[in-house]
């Protein structure tokens, strides 16, 4: 059985993370962060169902201000749980809300950089060095807001986000998503600042658990031991979304990584914490069915017996138990025998899941993949609505990979490789990629899905 990973402890207001504390359960909120009314009743349906600290995006110094309003209603109403401001694209909003919430995420990719271009830019070492100068005064003064006031950091790196400048150095590679960390967290360690927790989120999950598994080495190599929340971003919506999660977010809990997790689903921020909590519960037994599985593989195949009275646990555990060993490539079949269901299931069903899970794993695709945020405050469209749309019309598409990105700060980069993506970019529009290519831009909401099945029909897909 592997034991948890011993980290240091980071305090977010009343609850601590880290050490031999529990794993902690997080959600996002989805609504405007000016809405004080919306976003406290959203609020309290997440910690009702059991999440431990919300975020909300705070894109600008008005967004920020306003936490300070949702905080006291909170609070008013008898609920202490820490909040979280998430920042990106301006290092002053970090500031503003440094001194008004527990927790501030900030995003190594675009802190001080700008935002990513996809253009291979050439840096000198002295112009490398120079932006790291520039990087560690800002950084610094954001610090000192942060001890004063007590606040914690997430240092929230995204695969979707990495920065033009660490793209020209390292490339779209595990090595350069960890040094974007690490170049921040050197800085943090420096300055003796502890309450700190990182992520490095992907909606790819074999470069999620590879970049993890890498910066708890480096981490460890330059002596630090900051706690880690684990997260597949834009998992999507439904069983996909929770079979990708748990194949991601299950392969590294089940190695005694992880000290906080968010399952990021394209649902209201209240369906998340069930999934997430039910995650945290199975690693003692889900650990222990990895050891099994990897015992049982034969010819290229895992074959593993699994205890489950109904197919949602059954699909969590599979892909929790085999998430690891699909990804560094020990098998790449699955045959999954279920014991102890209450309701018969059809055998066709079991296959299913075993597909679905393969293809989280970026083993074997057998149908579309969609690769969908699960939305927050810079949402400018409906996007569970849209998510529908596409899937209905698109669904028969084996292997082809949309993106459906509520907004530009993932939008672009975490659906890059795939082949059509529908990103927000304004309020009630919307533009459209082949690839990284942007090939039609702010289209009115209304026809942005037509616009998108044409440019697939005209590719020859549909």
């Amino acid at each position: 059985m592997s034991t948890r990973r011993i980290s240091s402890v980071c305090r977010v207001g009343n609850i601590a993370i880290g050490g031999d504390n529990p794993i902690r359960i997080q959600s996002m909120a989805t609504v405007d962060t000016n809405d004080t009314e919306g976003c406290v009743a959203q609020a309290k349906r997440i910690i009702d169902a059991g999440g431990e600290l919300v975020r909300f995006t705070t894109q600008g110094t008005r967004e920020a201000k306003n936490m300070a309003n949702i905080s006291q209603r909170l609070k008013a109403d008898g609920y202490s749980q820490p909040l979280v401001a998430d920042v990106h694209f301006n290092a002053n909003v970090a500031d503003v809300a440094a001194q008004l919430c527990e927790k501030v995420r900030i995003n190594p990719g675009n802190y001080i950089d700008p935002a990513r271009t996809f253009k291979h830019l050439e840096y000198t070492d002295d112009e490398y060095a120079a932006e790291l100068k520039r990087l560690d005064e800002r950084l610094v003064a954001f610090i000192s807001i942060c001890k004063e006031h007590k606040t914690a950091v997430r240092i929230g790196v995204n695969h979707g986000s990495l920065s033009d400048r660490i793209m020209s150095r390292y490339g779209d590679t595990p090595e350069g998503i960890v040094e974007s960390c690490m170049e921040f967290l050197r800085i943090f360690k420096r300055e003796q600042f502890d309450d700190v927790v990182i992520s490095i989120k992907a909606s790819n999950t074999v470069v999620m658990v590879q970049s993890v598994r890498l910066l708890v080495k480096q981490m460890d190599a330059e002596d630090m031991r900051y706690p880690l929340h684990l997260g597949v971003t834009e998992a999507g919506e439904g069983e996909d979304g929770r079979i990708k999660s748990a194949v991601g977010i299950g392969a590294l809990l089940t190695e005694g990584i992880g000290d906080t997790i968010r399952v990021s689903l394209s649902e209201e921020p209240e369906a998340e914490i069930p999934v997430a909590r039910k995650l945290v519960e199975l690693i003692p037994e889900c650990t222990q069915l990895r050891q099994e599985a990897e015992k049982s593989i034969k010819d290229d195949t895992i074959s593993l017996v699994i205890w489950a009275s109904d197919m949602d646990t059954l699909m969590l555990k599979a892909a929790m138990s085999v998430g690891a060993l699909l990804i560094d490539r020990k098998a790449t079949k699955l045959v999954l025998k279920p014991l102890g269901l209450t309701k018969p299931v059809p055998a066709s069903a079991i296959t299913l899941l075993a597909d679905a899970i393969l293809q989280a794993a970026r083993v074997k695709f057998t149908k579309t993949e969609y690769i969908s945020c699960p939305g927050c405050g810079r949402t400018l469209y409906n996007l569970q609505e849209t998510i529908a749309k596409i899937k209905a019309a698109t669904s028969h598409l084996v292997g082809l990979k949309i993106g459906i990105m509520g907004c530009i700060v993932n939008g672009p980069g975490e659906m890059a490789d795939a082949d059509y993506g529908y990103v927000g970019a304004g309020r009630g529009k919307i533009s459209l990629y082949r690839g990284k290519e942007c090939v039609e831009k702010n289209i009115p909401e209304e026809e942005a899905v037509e616009h998108l099945l044409q440019l697939i029909h005209e590719d020859k897909h549909i």
